[in-house]
């Protein structure tokens, strides 16, 4: 029989550390499920966004849309950062192509040049501002992807869509790049005003209930 003496007492450091480093595990796990909630949310507003449209057929170059997509891939982006925002801008884009047979086979092409929508506009907010939550931030970082965008999307459009696609020669093309320039120019315009508008709302709420860093790395 052990005597009093020989109990072994607990090492009450080594209990405290093993209970921190669960608690930090569960808690690294919670913010990957909320990151991927955050991700999937995101992905629906940016195919909604995409569904609030007017489509107008031109002569060259296929058809020219005026639609809030843009503001949901740019607002992606601020929140999420480059790569998840990425994702959830293209994605949403995608999907919306795949419901529309006017774009149903640009699928794949709109993932890539609406991916790289959300990735622009997180790289700068993230790289340059530092998650700085002002509206001069953001706007600054939603022109940047928005003009990137803009000029993808033209050069696709003369490239892709008239030449290769339509068969026309370079001056039919042209027309079909200046036929596009209105609906190009109001959705770009569209997002850089209102897409930091959302975004610092958004912040500032998570940041209120404490989510905030969910959305960082």
């Amino acid at each position: 029989m052990m005597s009093d003496g020989s109990i072994i007492p607990l090492n009450n450091n080594a209990v405290n550390d093993a209970a921190w480093e669960e608690w930090m595990k569960m808690r690294q796990e919670h913010k990957k499920l909320l990151r991927l909630v955050f991700t999937a949310l995101l992905v629906a507003l940016v195919f909604c966004g995409s569904k609030i449209e007017i489509i107008l057929p031109l002569s060259v170059g296929g058809n020219s849309r005026f639609h809030l997509g843009n503001i949901m891939c740019a607002l992606s982006g601020i929140l999420l950062g480059p790569w998840w925002g990425g994702l959830a801008a293209g994605l949403g884009s995608a999907l919306y192509d795949c419901t529309n047979v006017l774009y149903i086979t640009e699928a794949p092409i709109t993932f890539v040049t609406k991916g790289l929508y959300g990735v622009i506009a997180g790289l700068v907010f993230v790289l340059v501002f530092r998650r700085k939550v002002t509206y001069p931030a953001m706007a600054v970082s939603t022109t940047c992807a928005a003009v990137s965008y803009m000029v993808i999307y033209l050069v696709k459009t003369f490239f892709y869509n008239s030449m290769f696609l339509g068969g026309v020669t370079a001056n039919a093309a042209w027309i079909a790049v200046v036929e596009k320039l209105p609906s190009t120019l109001f959705n770009g315009v569209v997002a850089i005003v209102l897409a930091p508008m959302l975004a610092v709302a958004v912040l500032r709420a998570l940041r209120m209930a404490h989510l905030d860093e969910t959305l960082e790395k």
